[in-house]
């Protein structure tokens, strides 16, 4: 009779233990198809500074613009033009510029003018 209760006990215990290990197996499945949000927020910056890039590019190549105190920053598509530049042309000049590179959404210009020497 004890012989049968402890196969019984050592049944039981089996079966509990595979089931632990199959609901372990299962989660972990389900975690690596999905991109964490680390390497999504990554890939996102990675993307804006790729874009920033490409919009202070176009601004150099740009004979009209003086670049020297432009700042240009990017998110999702959204750049955002910052400093100061010596006339109004070269302003809406460097809208113009930054609206014509591939990727950008919008342009935000937060330029201001302030002629040279000041």
């Amino acid at each position: 009779m004890k012989a049968i209760q402890a196969i019984k006990l050592v049944g039981g215990a089996l079966v509990v233990l595979a089931s632990i290990n199959a609901y372990a197996q299962a989660s972990d499945v389900d975690m690596t198809n999905q991109p964490s949000a680390k390497q999504t927020a990554k890939a996102a910056k990675s993307a804006d500074r790729a874009l920033a890039k490409k919009v202070r590019a176009a601004l150099s190549k740009s004979k009209d613009i003086s670049v020297s105190n432009i700042t240009v920053r990017a998110k999702s598509g959204a750049v955002t033009l910052q400093g100061s530049v010596p006339e109004q042309p070269q302003v809406d000049k460097a809208t113009q510029v930054a609206q014509n590179v591939a990727g950008v959404t919008s342009v935000k210009n937060a330029l201001t003018i302030r002629p040279v020497g000041q």
